[in-house]
């Protein structure tokens, strides 16, 4: 496989804490931040992730303190979301020490805000996370939605990721609601019809890893960026592990 493929642990952070949840709700306590920002890099996490679960329901922005002291133990890149309404709220989170920020309510709600931020910092630097869930009555059967997978949208989810990616998006991270801390798997038809539709995209596997096979079943759906959270956070599966599993599947991972 020429791919390369990356493992990106994600620190869903709540009140400063990394926490975890189950479809979005439940949620539990999992550690302080720069801490499992450490370890992961330690444990060979090729990125990070961090997200700011409740900024944009709380209408602020995201907790820049812990942006700053995040990137100060981090050793390698690291993506943001969180409250990421427009270019100057994505600024002060990349002055922060953010590699890249990700953006995803308020990019539903004004695509053009994709377009300035990838005019203003260069389309590296811009990811565009969409929360998903199964909806048959649209064309792709997958929804749009947003303020932390609260409010459905009634968009087709695949027909927003192809616009962003005419935009210029080359990172697009769909979320499954419905395996978001469920461990069941990820959504491999929605990772396979992003994966068709944004054929040069960096398409980011997201919600629902439970096991080793579940991560190679993202790479073969068409995913080269495979995050999770709670596996990694609970220690359920090791990064050097996982690589090696991947690796002897011939997976071209890093590392």
């Amino acid at each position: 496989m020429d791919r390369k493929i990356k493992i990106m642990p994600c620190l869903d952070m709540q009140n400063g804490r990394v926490v975890k949840g189950v479809h979005f709700v439940d949620i539990a306590d999992a550690g302080d931040p720069v801490e499992c920002a450490k370890a992961y890099c330690e444990a060979g996490a090729d990125e990070l992730a961090l997200l700011d679960i409740t900024a944009t329901v709380e209408k602020r922005d995201t907790l820049h303190d812990v942006v700053r002291r995040v990137s100060q133990a981090c050793s390698v890149p690291f993506t943001v979301g969180g409250g990421i309404r427009d270019v100057a709220t994505a600024a002060a989170v990349l002055e922060a020490g953010a590699n890249r920020i990700s953006s995803s309510s308020a990019a539903f709600r004004k695509p053009e805000v994709i377009k300035e931020m990838i005019k203003e910092f260069g389309a590296d630097r811009v990811v565009v996370a969409i929360d998903v869930d199964v909806n048959p009555a649209l064309p792709s059967g997958y929804e749009v939605y947003v303020d932390g997978g609260r409010t459905a949208t009634g968009s087709d989810a695949v027909e927003f990721a192809k616009l962003v990616y005419g935009f210029g998006a080359q990172t697009i991270l769909p979320t499954s609601k419905a395996g978001d801390g469920a461990k069941t798997g990820y959504d491999l038809p929605v990772i396979r019809a992003i994966r068709q539709a944004c054929p040069d995209a960096h398409v980011v596997a997201s919600g629902g890893a439970g096991t080793m096979e579940h991560f190679y079943d993202a790479v073969q759906a068409g995913a080269d960026i495979l995050l999770a959270a709670s596996v990694f956070h609970f220690k359920m599966i090791q990064i050097p592990e996982l690589k090696k599993y991947l690796a002897a599947k011939g997976v071209n991972v890093i590392g």
